[in-house]
This record gives C-alpha cells, structure tokens and sequence, in this order.
C-alpha cells in the first residue's frame, strides 16, 4: 500500500503480503505484548494476515550482551544488537523463508542509490530528530537491498496525521524511547541480579589517582555522568574513566571528557568510499543516538580498526557505544567504539 492511500484502496493487492510481527514478552519499549496486539489490530483493519514468531529465547543473547558490557566497563547499545541479531537477522531471515520480497519496517531511515554506483545504500532520515540510521549501521548490503522504510520520508507528524486520517487506533500511541528489558531503568540492578558475583566495592578516585570515596560497584557508572556520584566537591564531578579491570571509577572536571579522536573495531562498511583504497576520508561521525554527526576524518588502521579524529573535540566518549560515519546524509558504514 502506499503512503498517503486510504486503507480499502489497495487492500486487495496485499492479500500476498505478510505482516510479521517479532514479539517478546515485555511491557514497555518497542516490542511488547500490547505493541503486538496493535499490529494484530492494525493488520486486520488493513486485511493483512498477522504472525507473530516468538523471539523470547533469543532475545536472551541481547540482554546477556548487555549485562556482559557494563561488567566490563562499557556502555552498551541493545538496540543496535537487537537491530543486527533479530529484525534484520532472524526476521529477515523468516521473511525469505515466506518468499517475501522485502522486509518492511518503521524505522525513521531511508534506502536511497547510491549517488555514484547507483546501488541502495542506507541514508538518514528526511525528519533528523527522529533519524534512526544510526541503530541500523549493522544492516548488511544484502538486507538493505531487500528493506522498506515507508516513513523515512515523513516526519512524526506527517505519520500520525495520516493513521488519524486512516482510523488506525495507533494514531496517538506515544513513542517507545526506553530500553524494553529493563522495565524500571534501573540498569545496574538487572546486571546485579544476573551476576551477583562481579559486583564488589570500589575506591572513586580523581584524574590524579587522589581517592575521593567508595562505590558499591562500577557497574552502576557511566561514562559522562553527573548525577548520583556519592562524593561531592567545590565543582561538578563527571564520570570521565571506568576502570573495570581494576574496579575503579574516575571523576574529573567537564574539560576531563574531551577527546579528540577514538578508535572503533568491530566494524560494518557499507560503502567502499570507506576503504583501504579511499582512506582516509573526510566525514561526519556520531558517536551515540541522541549526538548529531559532527566534521571528523576517518581512517583505517587495519582491516577491523577504525580510527575516527575530529575537527573539534567531543565530550564523554563511551567505549562500548557505536561511532557511525556518514557522507552527507549516506551511512558509509561504523564500528564499536574500542
């Protein structure tokens, strides 16, 4: 169906078209049972049949990712893994299985050609508040080439104005923005109750090693924050260094979080304007979800290392989360932030 038709227009036409729905059993965020209830009601109303696979066994490898990185002293991203590893891993997969031409999803992205070769590649959102592509930089060319993102082009207005105009009863569903497994936010009690044993007292400490307090774990820090530190002084403290290997946290001033480069493996490239051949290369890099991308240069060290320097310092880099490179608004690919 297209966007700005309405439902009953082309009805018939989708009556070989899947709707699929990845459901897990959780309350809150972008997959849970109430969300697969309106898919089921949305599907009916527009004569698409439902199926629901259930990705509850799976969807443990992303939470034990998650807990696994905040042991280590990282900053995890579960969307993104969740992104790789289910929608356009298992899901992608199922829909093939189904002879499905395409895989169809909400995501605030678009898959444009490529301005040289021709070829789809994943672009940024004509609405950049709402720009997903920056979850999705682990698509694979294949899935790109066999994806549909219909509200790429729309911004969130323009979406609930025509699910008013059709009668969905989604239309005025507030977004999902939370991460679904960790239903109170309260992350470092989950990874405690999953590994009781890698939490143990720490010293806090300053840039210059001074010993500013205790932590009951560094599990419950991450890189850049402010608030709920336990110590206090004559200025704000930020977390500026998670040592886990020591179980140490370091605090310093606002200036202490500035960094001008990174290095980031791991990697997913999606254009081969980020190659050996092109590099380095001038771009824009965004260093987590809510950053907007900034003037950087990149270049690769080696054939899973990405170095990333940046026309103007960047604060609270978190090792953990992703760097994603782009060229104007093409995804030419990103990494883990090493």
């Amino acid at each position: 169906m297209r966007l700005g038709t309405p439902p009953g227009v082309e009805a018939n036409a989708t009556a070989q078209t899947h709707a699929i729905a990845a459901a897990c059993d959780q309350r809150q965020g972008c997959c849970s049972v109430q969300d697969a209830g309106d898919a089921r009601r949305v599907a009916g109303l527009l004569g698409i049949p439902f199926y629901v696979i259930n990705f509850q066994d799976d969807f443990g490898r992303v939470i034990d990712y998650f807990v696994a990185e905040y042991n280590r002293g990282r900053t995890p991203n579960p969307c993104i893994r969740c992104n790789e590893w289910l929608k356009f891993g298992k899901l992608a997969a199922y829909g093939q299985a189904l002879g499905a031409d395409y895989i169809a999803s909400g995501h605030y992205a678009r898959i444009g050609p490529h301005p040289a070769t021709g070829r789809q590649s994943l672009l940024r959102a004509l609405d950049h508040r709402k720009d997903q592509s920056y979850v999705l930089f682990t698509m694979t060319r294949q899935t790109i080439e066999h994806t549909l993102f219909p509200v790429g082009e729309l911004d969130k207005i323009q979406v609930r104005d025509l699910a008013r105009e059709w009668k969905l009863p989604v239309f005025n569903k507030p977004d999902s923005q939370e991460i679904c497994f960790v239903p109170d936010q309260d992350y470092a009690s989950l990874v405690r109750r999953r590994t009781p044993q890698a939490f143990s007292a720490g010293p806090i400490v300053n840039v210059a090693g001074v010993q500013l307090g205790t932590h009951p774990g560094h599990q419950h820090f991450t890189i850049g924050q402010r608030k709920g530190l336990g110590v206090a002084a004559g200025y704000p403290l930020y977390v500026v260094q998670i040592e886990a290997q020591r179980n140490r946290v370091v605090l310093g001033a606002k200036d202490d979080l500035l960094r001008t480069g990174l290095v980031a493996r791991g990697l997913n490239i999606l254009d081969d304007r980020l190659s050996t051949g092109n590099l380095p290369v001038k771009c824009s890099a965004k260093i987590r979800y809510n950053h907007a991308p900034v003037p950087a240069t990149a270049n690769l060290a080696g054939p899973d290392e990405l170095n990333v320097a940046f026309d103007q310092p960047q604060s609270a880099i978190a090792p953990g989360q992703a760097v994603v490179i782009y060229d104007g608004q093409v995804v030419l690919g990103g990494g883990w932030i090493a």
